[in-house]
């Protein structure tokens, strides 16, 4: 048995689904692909990776980068997200640090916002070839 072909679906910790609804697709831009049977929203496309938007009560939420979504142009896609409201991150460590939102390493361009549910989000680019980078 092999998980190859299968689809994967990221299941992020909400505690307001409604604003995170909003969040994810006003904000991010993200198609709204209806709810599960107990209804949490599902975001993704058609027969891509999936996000399912999962209520909880006890507002417990990851301490790292939960999702991260590649895009081509990380430069241009900040501008607009932050035009679009979303703030980002920004860091000043001996192992990261940001400029203008931005993390560049030899591997890739990298920029971290949360939602409003407090989850960390990431857009990255990928710098060189995919080939370069797969285990």
């Amino acid at each position: 048995m092999t998980l190859a072909p299968s689809t994967a679906t990221t299941i992020l910790p909400v505690d307001d689904a409604s604003r995170a609804r909003t969040f994810y697709a006003e904000k991010l831009g993200l198609r709204h692909r209806g709810t599960t049977w107990d209804g949490n929203d599902l975001f993704g496309t058609d027969g891509g990776p999936m996000l399912q938007l999962m209520p909880v009560t006890d507002g417990m939420h990851s301490e790292h980068t939960a999702v991260s979504f590649e895009i081509r142009d990380i430069e241009r896609t900040v501008a607009e997200m932050e035009a679009s409201g979303v703030t980002f991150q920004d860091y000043d460590l001996p192992e990261l640090k940001t400029e203008n939102h931005i993390c560049t390493t030899d591997a890739d361009k990298c920029a971290w916002f949360m939602d409003t549910e407090n989850n960390i989000l990431c857009i990255h680019e990928t710098l060189g070839t995919q080939a370069e980078y797969q285990l």
